[in-house]
C-alpha cells in the first residue's frame, strides 16, 4: 500500500513559533534556524517514494509552500484550532481524496533518516499505527492506516503526550506499534546534541545546518 507523507510545517518568520528557543537565540536566530530545520524536512519529503503533502501553518502560506519542492506534491493549509483539531482535519481531507495511509512529520525531528522512514512504513503493514516516542515524551512521528481518533483533547506540547495518544488511539480499537525514541529540537539546549549526532550525516541539508551551528556557536 502506498504511504503518503505529510509534513505539518510553519513559514519561517522572526517572532512566529519556538518560543523556547527564541528566549535562548532571540527571534532573528531562531528564524534562521527554523528555516534550516525546515530544509533538512523539505530534503526528507523531496526522496519520499510515494505521495507527498505539504501542510502549511496558515491558508495563507499555501502559495510559499507549492514552491518548497521541485517534485509533485499536494498542498492543504491547515485549518484554526490546536494540533490535534488541525491533524484530524487535514487527515479527513486526505481520505476523502483517496490518500489511505499517512505518516505525518514536523519541521524539527532533522534526526530522522531513511531507515526510520522505512520502518514506520513498514510497521503500518502489521499495525493500524505507528508513533515515533520523542525523548521529551512527545512524538517525532505519527502515521495511521486508518482515520485519527478525536486528538484535540490530546495534552498537546507536554511530556505526558506520547503515552495519551498511545492511549487514545487503543482505546479508539487501533493496534500500535512504537519505533525506539528520537528526539525534536525544542530547545536551545538540544542543539549541542544536534551538531555531534550530525557528524556523520552526509546529506546535504543536514551539513549546511551543521555547519551553521558551528558558525554560529551552538555546538
Amino acid at each position: 500500500m502506498t504511504t503518503t507523507l505529510v509534513l505539518f510545517c510553519r513559514r519561517p518568520q522572526p517572532g512566529i513559533g519556538k518560543k523556547r528557543i527564541a528566549a535562548d537565540l532571540g527571534t532573528t536566530k531562531t528564524s534562521v534556524l527554523s528555516e534550516y530545520l525546515l530544509a533538512t524536512a523539505l530534503e526528507d519529503a523531496h526522496h519520499w517514494t510515494g505521495p507527498v503533502v505539504l501542510a502549511p501553518a496558515t491558508e495563507n502560506d499555501t502559495a510559499w509552500a507549492r514552491e518548497l519542492l521541485d517534485r509533485p506534491c499536494d498542498v492543504i493549509g491547515q485549518p484554526e484550532g490546536n494540533l490535534g483539531a488541525r491533524i484530524n482535519a487535514v487527515d479527513r481531507e486526505l481520505r476523502q481524496t483517496g490518500h489511505t495511509q499517512l505518516i505525518y512529520v514536523g519541521s524539527d525531528s532533522p534526526i530522522l533518516d531513511a531507515d526510520y522512514f522505512a520502518r514506520a512504513v513498514a510497521a503500518l503493514s502489521t499495525h493500524d499505527a505507528v508513533l515515533g516516542p520523542a525523548d521529551d515524551g512527545g512524538v517525532t512521528l505519527m502515521g495511521s492506516r486508518r482515520a485519527w481518533p478525536r486528538l484535540a483533547g490530546l495534552p498537546w506540547s507536554s511530556a505526558e503526550l506520547g503515552h495519551a495518544l498511545e492511549l487514545i488511539c487503543i482505546n479508539a480499537g487501533l493496534t500500535v506499534y512504537s519505533l525506539e525514541r528520537r528526539y525534536d529540537i525544542d530547545r536551545a539546549d538540544d542543539l549541542p546534541r544536534l551538531y555531534r549526532d550530525l557528524r556523520h550525516d552526509q546529506r546535504p541539508a543536514r551539513q549546511r545546518l551543521r555547519k551553521w551551528l558551528a558558525e554560529t556557536g551552538l555546538r
